[in-house]
């Protein structure tokens, strides 16, 4: 979806150029043609829009089409492979990760340091995470692409359109103030990893339904919710906090202040005690493995989750309605033995025909996937400001 521009004759070029930049970034290589029959324009209004996007190094020419059409082949058009870039990083409570995909989407260049950051004071986990930045910035650099922004997911309540971290519980933080500690020099935006989380899912898969509840589910458990193709956020940017919804409430304390929260049943630490395994031990590789094989206290801890999952989201999806459940996360390999339990929660506990629920392809990987294409959709939604600026 394009940004809104002013209704002048001005803004209504800023959005033939954002259109024609999602249609050849979703669909390309396209020709001229092709683009002009997708987005409802003559083929030389669409050629005039191809030849300035072309000189601000957003799109290139590949050369002739296949052949085999009836009349003279076009050229293709792809976006540019070097140009602008998009930045995305994440703070997760065991790790530091920092990516660069270009206008594509595809990934160019990925750090990932493992890192323990829970009750880390954040000068010390921004100051290793810039370095990560510097570092990934450097490389891109040399293949041609020109960061055009840093968008950064963190693993808690994030302020309405500040770099403030109201509370986040698992790194034990409360009112950070991100802004000092950020990187200079580039636009930065800051939020919540389970709504990245939930972006990527739109933006990347092409089956994805245009309303549906993402979880997702580590040390933490976060969701987000997606109504009509957009995110909801809620009055103070906090909406679709489901870990700290209490499944029973006169269960253990949590970190956020609560008893009984989903978190305590269903977050990847919880797990590992209901297995009677010290937490982080192998990973969760060590978990499917112990599941595969039958482990009847891991399985249980398993089933225990699954139906933790499915209360807590029951009521989500009778107050939403929406089209579905996505489970996303680094417990997503776990789907198997979570599901179940899940599904026969929802199914029991919703007011009305139970809502498919299936597994995110993208994994522990969606919220900084998610977070670098916010960066890219936003050079999409306004070339004009991204060449002007470069």
């Amino acid at each position: 979806m394009t940004a809104a521009l002013p209704d002048t004759q001005q803004g209504m070029r800023r959005r033939n150029l954002s259109r024609v930049m999602h249609t050849v970034a979703a669909h390309g290589p396209l020709s001229r043609a092709g683009v002009a029959a997708r987005i409802g324009l003559t083929r030389a209004a669409v050629s005039t829009l191809v030849d300035e996007l072309i000189r601000a190094g957003l799109l290139d020419e590949l050369g002739p089409q296949r052949p085999g059409r009836v009349g003279r082949p076009g050229s293709a058009l792809a976006v540019s492979p070097e140009g602008p870039a998009g930045l995305g990083a994440e703070i997760g409570v065991h790790h530091l990760a920092v990516c660069a995909i270009d206008l594509s989407g595809a990934v160019r260049v990925r750090e990932l340091r493992p890192v323990d950051n829970r009750d880390r004071a954040p000068e010390p986990v921004l100051a290793e995470l810039g370095a990560l930045v510097e570092e990934v910035t450097r490389r891109a650099r040399g293949l041609g692409l020109r960061p055009a922004g840093l968008a950064l997911a963190v693993p808690g309540l994030v302020a309405r359109e500040q770099p403030l971290v109201v509370r986040a519980p698992n790194l034990g933080w409360v009112d950070a103030d991100l802004a000092p500690l950020l990187p200079r020099g580039l636009p930065v935006t800051v939020d919540n990893e389970a709504n990245f989380g939930a972006l990527a899912q739109l933006w990347t898969q092409e089956e994805s339904a245009e309303d549906f509840i993402h979880v997702s589910a580590a040390v933490g458990i976060g969701a987000a919710v997606v109504l009509d193709g957009r995110l909801l956020r809620g009055t103070h940017g906090f909406a679709g906090e489901l870990g700290h919804v209490p499944v029973r409430p006169e269960g253990p304390a949590c970190p956020c202040g609560g008893r009984g929260c989903l978190e305590q049943y269903a977050g990847q630490e919880a797990v590992w005690r209901a297995a009677g395994l010290p937490p982080g031990t192998g990973g969760i590789g060590l978990l499917v493995d112990r599941a595969e094989s039958g482990d009847k206290a891991v399985l249980k801890a398993l089933r225990g989750a699954g139906s933790a999952l499915g209360i807590a989201l029951s009521g989500a999806v009778n107050l939403l309605d929406p089209h579905g459940v996505v489970l996303g996360g680094a417990l997503s390999p776990l789907a198997p033995w979570l599901l179940p339990p899940l599904r026969r929660e929802l199914t029991r506990r919703t007011a009305t025909a139970s809502r498919p629920v299936s597994v995110s392809a993208l994994g522990r990987e969606g919220p900084l996937l998610g977070a670098a294409h916010s960066v890219v959709r936003a050079v999409l939604d306004d070339p004009v400001a991204v060449s002007v600026a470069g």
